[in-house]
């Protein structure tokens, strides 16, 4: 299975922001979904973000008007703008991929993960 390489997790103060990446280790077909999730302790994981191959984006409602997905096709690179961030959102955030013209919230249908990378935000 294909993994992807997070980075950009780090503690930061409440209000502030962060910028994840997730660098591709090769260069994907255009059919494919990239999402972000996070896993906090004692939570399930959930989808944060989707963007698909149009650049068509979709957030979780807890994160609307605070996160942004984007993506760099020609650097194999996802990004995920962190603003505004609070104490709920500290968690392992990762990357993940999957084939198809659209993209879901169902982490099952992913076929691709990278290792993470930990975001904590301090009260």
């Amino acid at each position: 299975q294909g993994l992807f390489v997070e980075s950009g997790g780090v503690s930061v103060q409440a209000g502030g922001s962060l910028r994840l990446s997730c660098v591709a280790s090769r260069a994907m077909s255009s059919n494919y979904c990239m999402g972000w999730f996070r896993h906090a302790p004692g939570k399930e994981r959930e989808g944060v973000a989707t963007i698909d191959s149009d650049g068509f984006t979709s957030y979780a409602d807890s994160v609307k008007g605070r996160f942004t997905i984007s993506k760099d096709d020609a650097k194999n690179t996802l990004y995920l703008q962190m603003n505004s961030l609070k104490p709920e959102d500290t968690a392992m955030y990762y990357c993940a991929a999957r084939r198809g013209w659209s993209c879901t919230w169902s982490e099952a249908e992913y076929d691709y993960w990278g290792q993470g990378t930990q975001v904590t935000v301090s009260t």
